[in-house]
């Protein structure tokens, strides 16, 4: 598939890579978001060797160096004694292993970085849509405001609320996990003698009770990520902010040292946190799905952004070597389903690197040399 004209619904990571993927290979995108802006909103993201493989590629990488903080390990400790049980060396060893570092950026940073490589005028804002609909020939988007547009391919990279995969497989609600997670970013220099060199995370008495800290922006600032259970549902937003007191009483039991952390910040945002059950197609003739629209996982592994730019790499690859979008959107299919479906497991075991060193599965795949299936 040589030519052609795509829609991307949704503006996110997944979308905007898949944008700027496809179009290096000819493919005309157009980018809907229903947003009226792109807003500065949100905490840190993590970016794990085989993220920042496929943004390097893209190009959007090299800028971000600037922008970000590489730990020099991946360390993790027991949530009482501090007891250390694992410990990954990450930086400069990371890179010339995997072939890139792991990087912890601001997710605005990121998605300016990428916006920035976004095909001229690719990006339309405040287009909400209302309907998929498809034939033979083409696809036909339908907006909330009445008008329609016409494409060869829709990708829906609208998020796990997704209404192109409500188009595609009908009404199916999210999961709520019973956990909300917490995001804070304060100055380093209020914590001294903290490990800020390294990606440390906390493991706590049970699956829903973790700390994650990390150093972002050159290390001038802290980025703290927690998660706990809640019974009832909260709101699922970037910008709930939560009562930092009720959170600080939650990791009492915790380390000292943990407890330093949370003392330092101020005012963390609060996200519920929902999943999906693995969807078995992810496809269905000119239209598929990317990132969290078709495997929404809980952010334990660090690997829902990886993912949906893993996605991005392999299908400008399928739709590139394909001879038409069918398929093209059938082996990008078949090669994407195994590996997100087994992320998506581990991630909500939540074990992952508690022991051992087992990352290289995960941060070693090259999504730009991985080898490609054919499809049904």
């Amino acid at each position: 598939m040589t030519s052609g004209k795509v829609a991307i619904v949704g503006a996110g990571i997944g979308g905007m890579a898949a944008a700027i993927a496809l179009a290096r290979n000819g493919i005309e995108v157009c980018i809907f978001e229903q947003a009226p802006q792109l807003r500065r909103v949100g905490a840190a993201i993590n970016l794990t060797p085989n993220a920042v493989k496929v943004l390097d590629e893209l190009g959007p990488g090299p800028s971000l160096r600037d922008r970000s903080f590489s730990p020099n390990y991946r360390v993790s400790r027991t949530w009482d004694s501090g007891a250390e049980t694992s410990r990954i060396e990450m930086g400069a060893a990371a890179e010339r292993k995997y072939g890139s570092p792991q990087l912890i950026v601001h997710r605005a940073d990121l998605l300016s970085a990428m916006l920035a490589a976004l095909p001229q005028h690719s990006l339309r804002v405040g287009e909400r849509l209302a309907a998929v609909t498809q034939d033979e020939d083409g696809v036909e988007l339908t907006f909330q405001d009445g008008r329609q547009r016409r494409f060869d391919a829709v990708v829906g990279a609208d998020g796990i609320h997704s209404t192109v995969r409500h188009s595609l497989f009908g009404d199916d609600k999210p999961i709520y996990t019973g956990m909300a997670a917490y995001r804070a970013i304060f100055p380093a220099d209020r914590i001294q003698d903290y490990e800020i060199e390294s990606f440390v995370k906390w493991w706590g008495p049970t699956p829903s009770s973790q700390l994650v800290t990390s150093a972002i922006n050159g290390g001038r600032e802290m980025f703290v990520f927690a998660t706990k259970a809640e019974p009832e549902s909260s709101r699922e937003s970037w910008s709930a902010e939560c009562d930092i007191d009720g959170l600080r009483a939650a990791f009492s039991d915790y380390h000292p040292e943990a407890q330093r952390v949370l003392a330092s910040c101020d005012s963390p945002f609060k996200t519920a946190l929902y999943i999906r059950e693995p969807l078995a197609a992810w496809s269905a003739g000119r239209i598929t799905l990317l990132g969290d629209a078709c495997h929404p996982m809980v952010p334990f592994m660090a690997q829902g952004g990886a993912m949906a730019l893993e996605d991005a790499a392999i299908l400008s690859r399928c739709v590139a070597e394909s001879a038409d979008v069918h398929s093209a959107f059938r082996a990008y299919e078949a090669t994407r389903l195994p590996r997100s479906r087994r992320i998506q497991k581990v991630s909500s075991d939540n074990d992952w690197l508690r022991t051992g060193s087992n990352a290289d599965w995960v941060y070693g795949y090259d999504a730009w040399s991985a080898p490609l299936e054919r499809g049904a």
